[in-house]
């Protein structure tokens, strides 16, 4: 079905061509009001729109009445580190965290990312750093092969994440890998966390660009989910074209789970079931433009 979104586009592109008509002497608005086939055209377009919009309200309206059900209390008592990335939505991260806490989850740390550690012009004080880092640490805290952005998301992934289900205390070694982040600008603020969460949530804003952009996000998707047990990548947009799309595509996150439209209830409920499911089984492509389905409920 095509999205709501879509139809949205499509009005205004009809809309902005009846004015470019008019602009130009011949336009068909002329006709508008008179019974003329293009006014007839644009409430029909209108038509669609509203049931499109009347859909997705009650599609909102059913997922957000079926969460609590589908959840089952299955993150109870589980922890869950958020990591925002620069140009997520305030709203949508506020919205996300809701339905974590309605499964019965806690949230440990909402962690914002500065545009500094993934912006590809700093890539050498972010290999520098990171080298540094992972040679103070104990051997084999780090992969010996990780890469520049592999070993920073790894690096990120200690201060607030853990392999074992029930995660794990900050102990002194990730505190001095944060305070280090800190000072380097590569987190806009270091929230204080009381638990290593086993589960990290990515919400996704804008699109980290510039040379090789795709592939220093994904190898930071990585490394940071490489920390923990499980991990869920979020974003509004999975259409084709968009960078979650392009991501979904990079074999080397096949073990990373993904959601997209969490603008919407539909997406958030998505992405807290994806959490719960990490728990167990990785990686899926989920939400409006998911290749596994809307929701993933395996």
């Amino acid at each position: 079905m095509i999205s709501f979104r879509t139809h949205v586009v499509t009005l205004v592109s009809v809309f902005l061509a009846l004015a470019v008509g008019v602009v130009l002497g011949g336009g068909p608005l002329s006709e508008v009001g008179r019974g003329g086939s293009d006014s007839e055209d644009v409430a029909e377009l209108r038509t669609v729109a509203a049931e499109d919009a009347r859909r997705a309200e009650a599609a909102d309206r059913f997922a957000g009445a079926a969460a609590a059900p589908l959840y089952a209390g299955r993150l109870t008592d589980r922890q869950v580190a958020v990591v925002t990335l620069p140009g997520a939505d305030d709203a949508v991260v506020e919205a996300l965290t809701g339905q974590l806490v309605a499964a019965g989850g806690a949230v440990s740390v909402v962690q914002p990312v500065a545009p500094t550690l993934l912006n590809p012009a700093e890539k050498s004080l972010v290999d520098t750093l990171g080298t540094q880092l992972a040679a103070q640490l104990p051997a084999g805290a780090v992969p010996p092969e990780a890469t520049t952005y592999d070993r920073i998301g790894h690096l990120l992934g200690l201060t607030l994440a853990a392999k074992d289900a029930a995660g794990q205390a900050p102990d002194g070694r990730s505190a001095a890998v944060l305070e280090s982040l800190l000072g380097a600008d590569l987190l806009a603020e270091a929230p204080a966390r009381e638990r290593r969460a086993p589960l990290v949530l990515v919400v996704l804003g804008d699109e980290v660009d510039g040379e090789g952009g795709d592939a220093l996000l994904a190898a930071f998707l990585r490394g940071l989910g490489g920390a923990a047990a499980g991990i869920v990548v979020a974003a509004e947009d999975g259409s084709e074209g968009s960078q979650l799309a392009r991501l979904r595509s990079d074999d080397s996150l096949a073990g990373v789970t993904s959601v997209d439209e969490v603008d919407a209830v539909t997406g958030q409920v998505a992405a807290t079931l994806g959490l719960i499911r990490a728990l167990t089984t990785s990686g899926g492509a989920f939400g409006a433009s998911g290749a596994d389905g809307a929701l993933p409920l395996g």
